[in-house]
């Protein structure tokens, strides 16, 4: 996959002439612009003769040129792919826009002129004038699935609408699932990141009270050395990499008439683990039954178990239940977060983060039997 995208870069940049350097040159200036050497950074250029091949891979581009009299050097730099964090052109524009925001505060470096990009059309466009990034999209209509669990709990009855949908939402991530893609360090990746990134395990735990009364500070401790241990059991089932959506929960599905949804906000990569959906959403119903009853009872077990019965017979993936443990314990530090549910009674948060614990402790998921997952660890 690296390869494959560095190859796309060097494709971009075969079409970057002089007069393309020149027009966005002399944008910065204000000014007209004369180029009068292009070259490999450390190795000597002529006007009119650029080797992109080496750019294109990450080398430095050295450009001399004249503007109103003065003579100038820069560098241009791109970023390759790496298994380094930096698989996806997101990861290197966050490296590139750091060092253009950082470089200059720092004494005695060399200072960051611009940061830009290279478009489809073999243009350079500076984004050096930016302050935030934003993103547009299409308007979607429908009512978030999480309405229909607050019914749900309200009435303590289920339609035959809720199980349709319940349903139809696990097949369709089994779906989603079913498209593979064999890159091994981008699962190794999304494992690392699991424990260790800002929104996953040892971010959620960094952002709680330093003194909660539902779980002490040793356990939150042995939770992310559990946790560590998941990550070598892991290891070598790189085969799982599979297209996943990353934050599938009832707040990122939009119900229309029926069972028709459209889903919002993919998040963390475009590759991952399949336990990742499958635990985000599933974890929800045992969430919800914990809020309205204080145990696990109907009518959320029958919405639970329709989920993970109708995913498993549409995946045919049980080795699920063996790797999923660590994903049910991350959205349970979610759920159990004072910053994400300021209102929660603690004993809900309590018997969440028991779940959690206790799956951590699990080598296999017995979902049949809930219960015993929500009993007081330890």
């Amino acid at each position: 996959m690296m390869l494959s995208a560095a190859l796309r870069l060097v494709s971009v940049l075969k079409g970057l002439a002089e007069d393309t350097l020149t027009r966005y040159l002399s944008s910065l200036h204000g000014a007209e612009v004369k180029v009068l050497s292009v070259g490999e950074f450390g190795k000597p250029g002529e006007a009119g003769k650029l080797d992109l091949k080496g750019f294109g891979y990450g080398k430095p581009l050295l450009v001399d040129y004249e503007v109103e009299g003065k003579r100038f050097s820069v560098v241009v730099q791109t970023m390759k792919p790496d298994s380094f964090g930096h698989e996806h052109p997101g990861d290197r524009a966050q490296s590139l826009i750091l060092a253009y925001q950082t470089y200059g505060r720092l004494p005695r470096h060399v200072k960051a002129l611009d940061v830009g990009i290279f478009t489809k059309s073999r243009n350079m466009v500076s984004l050096g004038d930016f302050e935030e990034f934003f993103l547009v999209v299409e308007k979607a209509e429908g009512r978030e699935y999480f309405w229909d669990l607050n019914r749900i709990a309200s009435e303590g009855s289920l339609t035959s609408l809720d199980l349709e949908r319940c349903k139809a939402l696990a097949s369709y991530v089994a779906g989603v699932h079913k498209v593979k893609h064999e890159a091994p360090n981008l699962y190794k990746r999304r494992i690392r990141e699991l424990i260790g990134h800002g929104e996953c395990i040892m971010g959620i735990i960094d952002n709680y009270p330093e003194k909660a009364e539902f779980v002490s500070r040793q356990e939150l401790e042995k939770f992310e050395k559990l946790c560590v241990g998941w990550r070598w059991k892991l290891r070598g089932r790189e085969h799982r990499l599979s297209q996943v959506h990353g934050d599938f929960h009832p707040w990122n599905i939009l119900f229309r008439e029926g069972a028709e949804f459209t889903v919002l906000d993919r998040s963390r990569g475009e590759w991952g683990e399949p336990a990742d959906d499958f635990s985000c959403m599933s974890v929800n119903y045992i969430f919800y039954a914990l809020q309205a009853s204080g145990g696990w009872r109907e009518p959320f077990k029958t919405l639970f178990e329709a989920f993970v019965e109708t995913y498993l017979e549409a995946s045919g993936d049980e080795e699920i239940l063996r790797v999923c443990q660590p994903f049910y314990a991350w959205r349970c530090l979610v759920l159990a977060s004072p910053v994400w549910y300021p209102t929660l009674p603690g004993k809900v948060r309590r018997t969440i983060m028991d779940f959690a614990l206790n799956m951590l402790e699990s080598e296999f998921f017995d979902w049949r039997n809930v219960g015993q997952y929500l009993k007081p660890y330890g």
